[in-house]
């Protein structure tokens, strides 16, 4: 029961921090972090104990728990761990440490109830990495997008409630394709078998008409491209991204965007192998747009978050890229990108928390000289501007070095097109390094550089994205099984 206990967790210490919120903030913040710690030590006891199991080769799944829920309509609490999820889990504490530590003091109202909906979005996620039901899946799904609309609304910037509002709406629309969809397999697998059920194992054996499973794998797709996100839908995440806290940043970074990607490698693969094949050469033409529009637009960009927001659209575009060459090294490059993304884009989001803190804008324009007053903070941004546009030993140049390999024997033009798009990162990072901390201060005031607690932060995730630059190999250990059984499969 080791996958209930993390999230139940979770929400007990999200109900904790809003009930203690009312007579100490001090104690909210304490408990915020050690129920992350807890699950963290947990996914890690986890980790260790089934490295052994996964690569192996033995039954990708090593943790598998069910019980009956509302059994009248074949609904059942289902949740399981393999591989993928072990290592979306690790990214997913990892970083809700990350964003409780840097929400220590840039939070001051409210706190209980902040903290409340941090540690219930990090559980609906939870959730999502886990569930096998398909409506447990679709309820968790909806669980991590209330409070992370809460958490933008309430204590975004300026433009909050437009871009709240924006987040929710584009979310739902896609939320509600999918539920549309999961029903629809409902019956289906109902009509052929005579047993209603949700569980993603007895869907797995559903066969519908080919033109049927197309419409079908579409509402799981758009869900889950929405989230990811891909050009034309991607229009929400420059706003979300841009007044939501660091915290929140963080986490629509690190984790919410890659609920998508994962949606799409647990469901719409193995659920929907033919649809998926017939749509290939589509989605990686939309993931190529997505790297170089996302890159043009970052490169045009004054808002110092939308531009990194901008980043994201370009990243992703390579994680949809890799997924639908179907070859085991693009899609090892995926998950690694999907990690690497967590922390390298996350770790930009939080600089950029810090320098509004300590200058109280966002735009570049009004930037400038900061490695002169700041020079551990300079140091540290270079590290992640160089990750960002790939630079050999940081993790990201392992990901996109092996989503370009595995898709050069697949799609050689589209490879040559999303090698220019590395070419375009490293004009927006080189950019962006350059207007905020290069060249003569636009002020001559003193502004201090990292406090502990932030060098404690940057420190973390300089250390995590340099280890998987250099030694990526428990990542790709972790998920081999899985991807041999996908890319198989497809």
């Amino acid at each position: 029961m080791i996958l209930v206990w993390m999230i139940s967790i979770l929400l007990t210490g999200g109900l904790l921090c809003w009930l203690a919120g009312r007579r100490n903030n001090e104690l909210v913040k304490w408990i915020a972090l050690l129920t992350l710690l807890v699950d963290f030590v947990l996914v890690g006891n986890l980790w260790f104990q089934h490295q052994g199991v996964v690569t192996s080769g033995a039954s990708t799944w090593f943790i598998d728990y069910k019980i009956n829920w509302i059994p009248s309509f074949g609904i059942s609490f289902h949740v399981a761990a393999d591989g993928l999820s072990a290592v979306m889990l690790a990214l997913t504490f990892f970083l809700g440490i990350l964003s409780v530590l840097c929400s220590w003091n840039e939070i001051t109202q409210r706190t209980g109830f902040y903290y409340f909906n941090l540690l219930w979005t990090l559980a609906g996620i939870t959730g999502v990495f886990v569930a096998l039901d398909l409506f447990l899946f679709y309820f968790f799904w909806e669980v991590m997008l209330v409070p992370m609309y809460f958490l933008i609304a309430i204590w975004g910037d300026k433009n909050r409630r437009y871009a709240a509002y924006k987040f929710f709406i584009f979310t739902q629309a896609g939320g509600l394709l999918m539920l549309i969809s999961i029903l629809t397999l409902y019956f289906i697998h109902a009509s052929q078998t005579g047993t209603y059920s949700y569980d993603y194992f007895d869907l797995l054996n559903t066969k519908p008409e080919p033109s049927t499973a197309k419409w079908i794998m579409m509402g799981f797709m758009i869900a889950f491209v929405i989230k990811l996100p891909v050009v034309p839908f991607h229009n929400w995440l420059p706003d979300a991204h841009s007044e939501a806290p660091t915290a929140g940043s963080l986490i629509l970074a690190g984790l919410l965007l890659k609920t998508g990607a994962y949606g799409i490698i647990r469901f719409v693969l193995p659920l929907f192998p033919q649809a998926s094949a017939e749509i290939a050469w589509w989605a990686m033409l939309f993931g190529v747009i997505g790297i170089i529009y996302g890159a043009m637009l970052a490169f045009a960009q004054t808002d110092v978050k939308r531009l990194i927001a901008y980043t994201s659209v370009s990243h992703m575009g390579f994680v949809l890229l890799g997924i639908f060459a179907f070859r085991e090294m693009a899609m090892q490059g995926v998950v690694m990108q999907m990690v690497t993304h967590g922390i390298s884009t996350g770790a930009l989001f939080v600089l950029a928390g810090m320098i509004k803190e300590r200058l109280h804008t966002r735009d570049i324009g009004q930037m400038g000289g900061l490695w002169t007053s700041m020079p551990a903070m300079g140091g540290v941004a270079m590290v992640f501007t160089m990750a960002s546009l790939g630079l050999p030993a940081l993790g990201n140049f392992v990901a996109e070095f092996l989503i370009l390999m595995g898709t050069f024997f697949v799609n050689v033009p589209f490879t040559v097109i999303a090698t220019l798009g590395l070419v375009f990162s490293a004009l927006y990072s080189l950019r962006l390094m350059q207007k905020v901390f290069m060249g003569p201060p636009k002020e001559e005031k003193h502004l201090k550089d990292f406090s502990t607690r932030e060098l404690i932060i940057m420190a973390v995730l300089s250390i995590s994205i340099v280890f998987l630059g250099l030694y990526p190999q428990p990542v790709m250990d972790m998920v081999k099984g899985v991807v041999l059984h996908l890319t198989m499969r497809s």
